[in-house]
């Protein structure tokens, strides 16, 4: 189906098929390092396919080929970098037919990772990853 409304992205998309490793910000999560490919990339986002669901405003870390693309040096500017990993948050899911998701991520900016909403959860993501790290656990 065709979207006939106003269009409310700030940037264009690219199509960008590529693999996606991405970790679930979650307690329960944090430590499984999940598999998916993205779909479409832009400045401020992707749209990735993975067989895990998710929800809306999870935090996921994702970690995927960046050196190919001029546009990955405005992201990396922009967009804040863990481990070599981009952190973004859940904005969209729909199931698809195939028992995949497609899962919209908006990056998180630097400056978001300040504010009240982001912080906490990043001060996780910083714990469990850097606990996971030194406990050998799967990364």
């Amino acid at each position: 189906m065709e979207y006939k409304g106003e269009e409310r992205r700030n940037f264009m998309r690219l199509d960008y098929t590529i693999p996606l490793a991405y970790k679930v910000c979650r307690e329960e999560t944090i430590n499984k390092l999940l598999q998916g490919y993205t779909a479409d990339i832009s400045q401020s986002g992707l749209l990735c396919n993975i067989k895990d669901r998710v929800n809306k405003d999870d935090i996921l870390w994702l970690s995927f080929d960046r050196s190919t693309l001029d546009l990955f040096e405005e992201i990396e500017r922009r967009s804040l970098i863990y481990q070599n990993g981009i952190i973004g948050k859940v904005v969209r899911i729909e199931q698809r037919n195939d028992d995949t998701y497609n899962v919209g991520v908006q990056f998180i900016t630097r400056e978001e990772k300040n504010s009240t909403n982001i912080y906490p959860r990043f001060h996780f993501i910083e714990q469990q990853l850097e606990g996971g790290k030194n406990n050998n656990a799967e990364a």
